[in-house]
């Protein structure tokens, strides 16, 4: 799906450019543990998971190894293929835990309920359009149990991101390439559709002796009330949210929002009418 002209639609080069090198995905998230852990609890609870967004294994990983059946669903092959590597290095009752499907998350359709669906770390963001977001929704709804739990979180929205001088570039720490181990200067840019609500960031690298390289990235920021209607109006209810992985009320900014939220009942009849 999708190309470099497709920017602003779900599988564009700009959703999927951040996941064509594993290697330097795992080394910077490899501090991002908050939500490994909420999530390995829940999973713990329910034995069985359905995870969108699975990639490399960063959760199911930890899911499996705590005895957690997971269902993996990515767009990304790059990613997919770094998850059996690693799972080649897991011990065989780890690896026999996690099953893996290459596709669309608004399209596929697994034949199975679960007791937990999950989407971590942003994976809605790569939905744009209201069309693309229920599509799917739909598909999360049918693949859980009935009063099953979807739990998904996202980062909210920062105003300096969305208020910045669109193209500026700001300089960041130094990284090293992760597979050679050769420094490079990182430097990020902002631009961001205020009617699309779409942020565009672009990471750039620049290593001695080489030509630079720009790596994209496209998100839809949502804000809570917003995501509160989307899930309410495509048959969720009970929605809660728990600001960076915490059911207690936060203060001040807040990084990542948690949402949990169940199947709606269905209507008898008489009811749908009104």
């Amino acid at each position: 799906m999708g190309g470099a002209g497709s920017i602003g639609r779900a599988g564009d080069a700009a959703s999927l450019a951040h996941y064509e090198n594993p290697a330097y995905y795992q080394r910077a998230y490899s501090k991002r543990r908050h939500d490994v852990a909420y999530y390995v609890a829940l999973g713990r609870m329910v034995g069985d998971v359905l995870e969108y967004g699975v990639g490399n294994g960063r959760i199911a990983l930890p899911l499996a190894r705590q005895g957690v059946r997971v269902t993996g669903v990515d767009l990304s092959r790059p990613m997919l293929n770094d998850l059996e590597a690693r799972l080649a290095r897991e011990p065989a009752r780890v690896r026999e835990r996690v099953q893996t499907h290459h596709g669309d998350m608004r399209r596929l359709r697994l034949g199975k309920r679960f007791p937990l669906v999950i989407a971590p770390f942003n994976v809605i963001l790569h939905l744009y359009s209201r069309a693309e977001i229920e599509a799917f929704l739909a598909r999360v709804h049918e693949h859980l149990d009935a009063d099953a739990e979807f739990v998904l979180d996202v980062s909210v929205p920062a105003p300096e991101d969305l208020t910045g001088e669109s193209g500026r570039r700001y300089k960041g720490p130094a990284v090293r390439d992760p597979e050679s181990g050769e420094p490079l200067r990182y430097s990020e840019s902002f631009a961001y559709d205020q009617v699309r609500q779409i942020l565009t960031v672009v990471a750039e690298f620049r290593g001695k002796g080489r030509q630079y390289w720009r790596v994209p990235l496209t998100q839809r920021q949502f804000f809570p009330a917003e995501l509160e209607a989307l899930l309410h109006y495509n048959g969720f209810h009970d929605i809660r949210f728990e600001p960076d992985f915490t059911a207690k009320s936060k203060q001040g900014d807040v990084d990542s929002l948690a949402i949990r939220c169940r199947r709606a009942p269905a209507l008898a009849p008489e009811a749908s009418r009104y």
